[in-house]
């Protein structure tokens, strides 16, 4: 081998190098908090995510848990570049790992609701003192987090929480008896056959929040954070994709930002909140 061949084929391997890290370093984790079972996550945000690789070029890669809890500990350890988490899941995730949310939906509002089998003689939340109520989570913000403390705050009730895993479960153990009522919100309950919706009734319901945002952490480039932002809206825009964006409960991608969530703080619901021991 001459010298000239030898110094091209340094120089080849030099830019491979450089083209395969590059590639590297554009591949990103993508979270997201099980509300729904995996095989639903899946369904969902694989077509979404594929699109917005397509339009950023980033090589986004879908993480999926089997509770709220095992979601909630890594977002914690600052594990996903990209997480889809609830609203205190924002006040959460900032404190321990600096995330910050750059995308939500502004078409709705999130609503924790209490439902119960609809032929039940429950009409009062005071009916539910020493009850077995049914929540995905201890920390889901709407579905539990908010609804047990103001069930405990404000109409003084006491009561055997089970924690269900899904907002699917709640729905489910309610409708089969195993629990008088149980928390979610309102647009779990809309994703769910109209079969199931018939067999319920809404008793209860919480003020509302900004909806679940999308939150970076901060290792990843503000150049990929905007990209994915972009591409988002851009989403948004076009009606072909509406289907879509609906699947993932965010219809009408908007810009978010801390100062959305920062109101949750003042909530006082840290009493509430149960961490995962590792």
């Amino acid at each position: 081998m001459n010298i000239r061949t030898f110094l091209l084929s340094v120089l080849w391997s030099l830019l491979l190098s450089l083209h395969l890290g590059a590639r590297a370093a554009q591949t990103f984790s993508v979270a997201v908090v099980p509300q729904f079972p995996p095989e639903q996550i899946f369904r969902d945000w694989i077509p979404v995510l594929n699109e917005v690789s397509k339009l950023t070029g980033l090589d986004l890669r879908l993480k999926t848990y089997a509770s709220i809890p095992e979601f909630e500990t890594a977002f914690l350890n600052g594990e996903p570049d990209f997480a889809y988490m609830n609203p205190y899941h924002a006040v959460m995730a900032k404190k321990a790992a600096g995330y910050t949310p750059i995308l939500r939906d502004d078409a709705s509002r999130l609503t924790g609701i209490l439902v119960v089998r609809k032929d039940s003689a429950i009409t009062r939340v005071d009916q539910l003192n020493g009850a077995t109520l049914a929540f995905p989570a201890p920390n889901a913000f709407g579905a539990s987090l908010y609804m047990r403390a103001l069930l405990t705050e404000e109409h003084k009730i006491n009561f055997k929480p089970e924690y269900v895993t899904t907002h699917s479960n709640v729905f489910r153990n309610v409708v089969v008896g195993r629990a008088q009522a149980g928390g979610a919100i309102r647009r779990t309950l809309a994703l769910e056959t109209p079969e199931l919706q018939a067999q319920l009734r809404v008793l209860y319901e919480t003020p509302n929040a900004y909806s679940h945002p999308i939150a970076t952490h901060p290792r990843v480039p503000t150049q990929a954070r905007e990209a994915l932002l972009q591409a988002f809206l851009k989403l948004g825009a076009n009606p072909a994709f509406a289907s879509l964006l609906k699947a993932i409960q965010i219809p009408t991608p908007a810009k978010a930002d801390f100062k959305d969530y920062a109101p949750l703080e003042k909530l006082g619901l840290e009493r509430f909140v149960v961490i995962k021991k590792q």
